[in-house]
């Protein structure tokens, strides 16, 4: 008996071999990989066009935050242009985004859709005298990672924050 499984230890992994063979010959579940290979190419497409969507909103997002933190530091610290710049730039950890243009010191009063410029000294609506406000300015460029071809290959954000000073 010993000799039976012996001889059949060694004939068998060559039949092992030849029942696979027939095996995937006859076997159909292959169409599923053939058709998952055809869809790589969309599928890739589609998680890098999400991915770059998500990037460009999220330096939109710096560009805003840098704005806003050049806004507060005039706030705390008086107008100074180069401290203002200074934070803009320093707001996010992108190196793309730039005060630009130059942050603005003007008098104005305050209305229903924004702030209207006057000159210093001038008596608003209400009767309060005319506060002066700083203007804040932050702008980047995002590339996409890939040419879509049918859309730009890059988008400048701007944003604006305006505070009041005194």
């Amino acid at each position: 008996m010993r000799q039976n499984l012996s001889l059949k230890s060694r004939v068998r992994p060559f039949d092992r071999v030849r029942d696979l063979v027939h095996a995937a010959v006859r076997d159909k579940s292959g169409a599923a990989a053939i058709e998952f290979a055809f869809m790589i190419p969309l599928l890739s497409l589609m998680v890098v066009s999400v991915s770059d969507i998500g990037l460009a909103v999220y330096r939109k997002m710096q560009v805003e935050d840098a704005a806003q933190a050049g806004a507060q530091y005039a706030i705390v610290h008086g107008f100074d242009t180069s401290g203002i710049s200074s934070a803009v730039t320093s707001a996010t950890n992108s190196t793309a985004v730039t005060a630009s243009p130059s942050p603005v010191q003007f008098c104005g009063c305050p209305t229903s859709t924004g702030v209207s410029s006057v000159s210093c000294g001038t008596v608003c609506t209400g009767g309060a005298q005319a506060g002066t406000y700083a203007t804040v300015s932050a702008q980047a460029t995002y590339y996409t990672l890939i040419n879509y071809q049918i859309v730009a290959a890059t988008y400048t954000y701007n944003a604006q924050s305006t505070a009041r000073l005194q």
